[in-house]
C-alpha cells in the first residue's frame, strides 16, 4: 500500500503537472519497493492470498495512476495523440492484468506475453527519461509502442488459455 501511495504521489502530484523528473524518481523508488515486497514475504513466510491479492489490486491502482496523470499532462501538452495513447495503455494494460487473473480464477496458467507490468513501467519510464533530455516525441513514442505490445499481450494471453482450456483432461 505505501509503494502504491508513493506511486500515486509521483504520477499525480508531479508527473500530471509536467515535472517529469521528479516524477519518475519517485515512481521507480516506489515500483522497486513494490516489486520487492512480494518477494521478502515469500522469504519471510509471510506471504497470504489476501496480501497476493492486495499487491495485484493496489499494482492495478498504481498503474491507473501513472498512466492517467500522462495523459492528463499530455492534454495539457496538447497532443491529444500522445494522450490517446496514454488512456489506450491505461485500458490495455488493465486487460493484460485482468486476463491473467480470469486464467488463474479458472485453474489455468497464464504467465504468456511480451509486455508484462515490468515491461510497461519500463516503457513508459525511458519515453519520459529522453523527453526530459529534449526528444519531445519519445514519451508518446514509448506509449504508442507499448499500446502496440500490450494488445499483442493480450493476445497472445487469449491464445495460451484457449490451448489449455481445449486439451483433454484426464478425469
Amino acid at each position: 500500500v505505501a509503494g502504491t501511495v508513493g506511486v500515486l504521489v509521483g504520477a499525480v502530484g508531479f508527473a500530471a503537472r509536467g515535472q517529469l523528473l521528479v516524477a519518475l524518481v519517485l515512481v521507480v523508488v516506489f515500483a522497486l519497493t513494490d516489486f520487492l515486497d512480494g518477494t521478502m514475504a515469500r522469504m519471510k513466510g509471510g506471504s497470504t492470498r489476501f496480501g497476493a491479492f492486495l499487491d495485484s489490486s493496489m499494482d492495478r491502482v498504481a498503474d491507473a495512476g501513472i498512466f492517467g496523470s500522462i495523459a492528463y499532462y499530455l492534454a495539457t501538452e496538447d497532443d491529444r495523440w500522445g494522450m490517446v495513447a496514454a488512456l489506450l495503455c491505461l485500458g490495455v494494460g488493465q486487460i493484460v492484468s485482468y486476463v491473467k487473473a480470469r486464467a488463474e480464477g479458472l485453474g489455468m496458467t497464464c504467465n504468456v506475453g511480451i509486455a508484462e507490468r515490468p515491461e510497461r513501467l519500463l516503457s513508459v519510464g525511458v519515453g519520459g527519461l529522453l523527453t526530459i533530455i529534449g526528444l519531445e516525441w519519445a514519451l508518446p513514442a514509448a506509449l504508442w509502442i507499448l499500446a502496440g505490445l500490450s494488445v499483442i499481450t493480450v493476445g497472445q494471453r487469449i491464445a495460451h488459455v484457449y490451448k489449455q482450456a481445449q486439451a483433454p483432461t484426464n478425469v
